[in-house]
């Protein structure tokens, strides 16, 4: 007797996704759009650190979200439950999509430039996916179509992670361009978040509207992105991105107003600088800092150093408490919507 669970079976079961940090190691802003966003070219890569997400249906009326670890946000702006809502609206009609229980655990620090709720958001859209059986409804061109078009409508960052690979984002992020893998063994990332949000909101409209937030060397944010992104395409080895760090890490348009909008940030930056001796880069809008190794090991000896230059006060950092020193690694994973669970060092 043929003893597999059925498909109503596999759905009651709790389906689990990780949602990775993703990191930009370059980012220009091109200008801004008529409808308030900003075009952009950058260069980002998923990281071995991630939340993990668990979905299952829910025995009430309403989709719950339950979270440990770190603070996820006030529930009313969390992405999880808004791309449960708006898969739900997508899909109706077509399947029983059922109110939703999930369960998540936050090690991505939340406002850090981390891209942590977006991951989340394309987590909960593959989890919901998953449990609702859509895959049995839907031929695979048309579920991709949806997939893209709720994730342009979620966030800027989301589409990226749809991919769960390295690649070159472009519009206002909405254009994905899958990058190949590098070539050698993955480099460490060292990852420096102050206990202090920056609203990416905040950080953009800085830079419109603060002569001191515009960056010193129009353009050059540019050409080191789509050199970099030409590199890689020809088959860059990780070794040789960890020797670009320098040049990478000064290839970031918002940094100028990150600064601006967290007190004492640049102050970090420059402390770190002198204690690691080696070029610390922006992701994002921030404030989350990075250092590139050649390993983890490297980066996990280095965040010790930074503890150290912490606890003598070498090194201050901004916000009403210590920042968090993260160690993990660039990651090439296979796309989300085919990975659960992997052993990999957060």
């Amino acid at each position: 007797m043929d003893d597999a669970p059925t498909p109503t079976d596999r759905r009651l079961s709790p389906i689990v996704r990780l949602a990775p940090a993703k990191l930009n190691l370059t980012l220009a802003v091109l200008g801004r759009r008529a409808d308030g966003y900003h075009d952009l070219h950058s260069v980002m890569v998923p990281l071995a650190l991630s939340d993990r997400l668990s979905v299952a249906p829910a025995h009430g009326p309403a989709d719950t979200l339950g979270v440990s670890g770190r603070s996820a946000g006030p529930e009313s702006g969390n992405l999880v439950l808004q791309a449960f809502s708006a898969a739900r609206n997508a899909l109706r009609g077509q399947i029983d999509a059922v109110p939703l229980a999930a369960r998540l655990e936050k090690h991505i620090p939340v406002a850090a430039g981390l891209g942590g709720g977006s991951s989340d958001a394309v987590a909960a859209l593959d989890g919901a996916f998953e449990v609702w059986g859509a895959d049995s409804h839907l031929d695979p061109v048309q579920r991709a179509a949806i997939r893209i078009d709720l994730a342009a409508r979620l966030g800027s960052d989301v589409p990226f992670f749809l991919t769960g690979r390295a690649a070159t984002i472009s519009g206002r992020g909405e254009v994905v361009r899958v990058l190949p893998p590098l070539r050698g063994t993955s480099p460490g990332v060292l990852l420096i978040t102050p206990a202090v949000a920056a609203a990416t909101a905040s950080v953009f409209t800085t830079l419109d509207r603060d002569p001191l937030a515009r960056p010193t060397n129009s353009g050059s944010a540019r050409a080191a992105s789509e050199h970099l992104a030409g590199e890689w395409r020809a088959g860059l080895r990780a070794d040789a991105l960890v020797v670009r760090a320098g040049v990478l890490a000064s290839a970031n348009d918002l940094a100028a107003a990150a600064d601006l909008v967290v007190p004492g940030l640049r102050a970090l930056r420059r402390s770190l600088v002198r204690r690691l001796g080696r070029p610390v880069g922006l992701s994002g809008s921030g404030p989350t800092l990075w250092v590139l190794y050649a390993s983890w090991a490297e980066a996990a000896t280095a965040a010790e150093a930074v503890s150290a230059g912490l606890a003598d006060g070498s090194i201050v950092a901004p916000g009403g408490g210590g920042p968090s020193i993260i160690a993990t690694t660039i990651s090439t994973p296979a796309p989300l919507a085919d990975r659960s669970e992997e052993e990999e060092p957060r």
